[in-house]
């Protein structure tokens, strides 16, 4: 059993047998057109058969023929295997498909190329037009139709307008556009199935980073912070630089964790606020999904960062936020309530005077960018209430 096996590996490295999954986006085609290139050199050996006695060199034409099998078969392995998809070997397939049509008017006579299909079969070169087709498209699939059905015509010394008696360029130029066709359709979708891929897996890494980070890097600068506040003194101080790394590396992990960057078209609010909960920030949010657009969703992401940025510059040290989430069918509402000291009554409005427009745009024109409406409540010493409205729309069955 094992001197099997061990035979058969031998066997796969002597013929260089590709492995099932080819690397090559259209190589599931260049191997079905082995079949086909196959099948039409069967069909040309019965037409050499058929005419046998007929050409005026039958000697000469069965010399061609010995040259066209060995060219079929190193063709048929060469393309089969890969190392002859390129360029080079198509434009050689090519010129001998058209070298062998064009040798008609020497191995027949000009009786017989004109009542016969050119020599040896336009079946035949036609693979040289489906090799361009799979290597360059539809485009080069319909010049290179062109050109092996402009040589046939030539060989012929006739140019038939009525297609109808004479369709054969016809069916050689559908041909090629046909094939390229499907071969820029398979590479367009295996280009979208590997970014697609691609996109799974790095999601996949940013939630196991998330994961590690979340159970270890963070849960320690968590309790630094907390534990650095309860020792106060100068210990408070590195505690505040502690609970500040956090946030920020909870928002990295939030941004990564969301999709950030992915070719996604709607988030979750849910996990996206919950990203921003620490030691100092409480979130709630429904238990069900708020599907929202990506765009929609970032914008909202901002606008909550930001007033997340004003509790901690200007609440307090010990001030602490809460974070709302609340989905009305047609709209969602955002809350973010602090209990710290509060923005004295006219502050606002004295900011916008004063040219200060960091909340007015960083809050209030990205909620009203997206049709919404952002109000604020506050008054010394009681805290502050951000509530950001935002249209949404629902895809309805």
């Amino acid at each position: 059993m094992s001197d099997r096996v061990a035979s058969s590996g031998v066997a796969r490295r002597i013929w260089h047998v590709p492995d099932v999954a080819d690397s090559d986006p259209v190589g599931p085609l260049w191997r079905a057109a082995q079949l086909f290139r196959l099948l039409s050199y069967i069909y040309a050996l019965g037409f050499r058969l058929g005419t046998n006695g007929d050409l005026h060199h039958d000697g000469v034409a069965w010399v061609l023929f010995g040259v066209l099998t060995a060219w079929t078969l190193a063709c048929g392995i060469a393309y089969y295997v890969g190392f002859g998809r390129n360029r080079y070997w198509v434009a050689a397939e090519v010129i001998v498909a058209c070298a062998m049509m064009l040798s008609t008017s020497y191995v027949a006579t000009t009786w017989w190329a004109m009542n016969n299909q050119t020599w040896p079969t336009t079946l035949w070169a036609t693979n040289a037009v489906i090799s361009v087709a799979i290597l360059a498209g539809p485009v080069g699939g319909i010049v290179a139709g062109v050109l092996v059905g402009g040589t046939s015509a030539f060989v012929k010394s006739t140019f038939d307008l009525n297609f109808g008696r004479n369709a054969t360029i016809i069916v050689i130029v559908a041909t090629g556009m046909a094939v390229g066709l499907a071969a820029t359709i398979a590479r367009r979708a295996h280009a979208a199935l590997t970014a697609a891929a691609a996109i799974a897996a790095a999601a996949q890494e940013r939630e196991r980073l998330s994961r590690e980070v979340h159970d270890g890097v963070l849960q320690v600068l968590a309790l630094i912070a907390r534990r650095g506040r309860e020792i106060g003194g100068r210990t408070a101080e590195l505690a505040e630089l502690a609970g500040e790394q956090e946030r920020a590396l909870r928002r990295l992990v939030s941004d990564a964790g969301t999709g950030v960057g992915a070719d996604t078209t709607t988030t979750d609010l849910g996990p996206m606020l919950h990203a921003f909960a620490d030691d100092r920030v409480s979130v709630s949010a429904p238990a069900t999904p708020v599907v929202v657009d990506t765009t929609v969703a970032d914008e909202i992401r901002a606008a909550v960062r930001n007033c997340l940025d004003n509790v901690d510059h200007h609440a307090g040290t010990t001030a602490r936020a809460f974070v709302l989430l609340e989905d009305l069918d047609d709209r969602v509402v955002v809350s973010v309530r602090d209990d710290g000291v509060g923005i004295a009554a006219g502050r606002l409005a004295q900011a916008r005077e004063e040219g200060r427009m960091g909340v007015a745009k960083s809050i209030v024109g990205r909620v009203e960018s997206l049709g919404g409406t952002a109000t604020v409540d506050s008054e010394p010493g009681v805290g502050t209430e951000w509530e950001l409205t935002i249209p949404v729309r629902r895809e309805t069955s």
